[in-house]
């Protein structure tokens, strides 16, 4: 039965607004533990420590400018329009991200996504994407950028530490788009711009919420069908770790023990600085 997650508005002064799909439910979005779709065109986040999980950012094409990413493991990347920069924090990073040109209108997916435990204390590490090397497949009335996992024929060079895919689909008025989900995998669609179903369920902005199709043994596909003013979607596709989720804020683990040691680290400066 397919479940709708909420999302709910999150702005910050006139330089960043998004929507945020953050379940109540932790198994809800497993292996996804949040995503923010926002817009940003200032600073707004000073440095801050992660560790347990991996923070993602992709930028859609449509961004006016760059994101400026650095970090405390001497990390410096732009983050060009239709890039993605994976964070896998592991035992603990400093980072931060900004507009890389301020008053320019960067627009992005965050995606915070958890590791599989016995990776949540290694050394943190990092994955760039750029534009031109995201694959990209063309469909009757559709275009689909494959920046993580796959589709079709296509495949992101990118290899995470927890294989999860993402799928940026542009779908013209009435179009339709049949997307394959793996067994044992779950996907869940964010709209972007305009409206959609997906197997006869409509979506949109103006709902606040976001369909997400249920774990089953057996591979599946559904059929994602634009309305009349055409759609764009997010599409996330992964299979759940069924691990627990402790979490202060900014970084979560599957153990109480590893989350306070990393508390720990960070407040005696391990994780390092910016």
């Amino acid at each position: 039965m397919t479940t709708i997650a909420r999302m709910q508005r999150a702005n910050r002064g006139t330089q960043f607004r998004a929507y945020r799909l953050h379940g109540s439910d932790p198994a809800l979005l497993d292996p996804f533990m949040g995503i923010d779709h926002a817009w940003m065109s200032a600073p707004t986040f000073p440095p801050h420590p992660h560790a347990g999980f991996s923070a993602v950012t992709y930028l859609f094409l449509d961004s006016e400018t760059g994101i400026a990413n650095r970090d405390s493991q001497g990390n410096r990347t732009l983050i060009e329009p239709g890039g993605l920069h994976w964070t896998a924090a592991g035992r603990g990073v400093v980072h931060e991200e900004n507009p890389a040109v301020r008053g320019s209108t960067t627009h992005l997916l965050q995606i915070f996504v958890n590791l599989p435990e016995d990776r949540q204390n290694a050394a943190p590490f990092a994955l760039t994407l750029r534009p031109q090397d995201v694959p990209v497949v063309q469909r009757p009335g559709a275009r689909v950028r494959v920046p993580l996992g796959a589709f079709g024929d296509a495949r992101s060079p990118l290899t995470p530490p927890t294989e999860v895919t993402l799928l940026d689909v542009t779908l013209e008025p009435m179009a339709e788009l049949e997307v394959p989900v793996p067994a044992g995998q779950r996907a869940f669609f964010m709209p972007v711009f305009g409206s959609a179903e997906i197997d006869g369920k409509s979506f949109g902005l103006d709902d606040l919420g976001a369909p997400v199709m249920p774990t089953v043994p057996d591979a599946t596909t559904h059929k994602l069908v634009a309305k009349a003013d055409g759609a764009k979607v997010a599409v996330f596709i992964g299979k759940p770790l069924h691990q627990p989720i402790l979490s202060n804020g900014p970084m979560a683990f599957a153990t109480k023990e590893s989350l306070a040691a990393a508390a720990a680290a960070y407040h005696r400066g391990e994780m390092g600085s910016l």
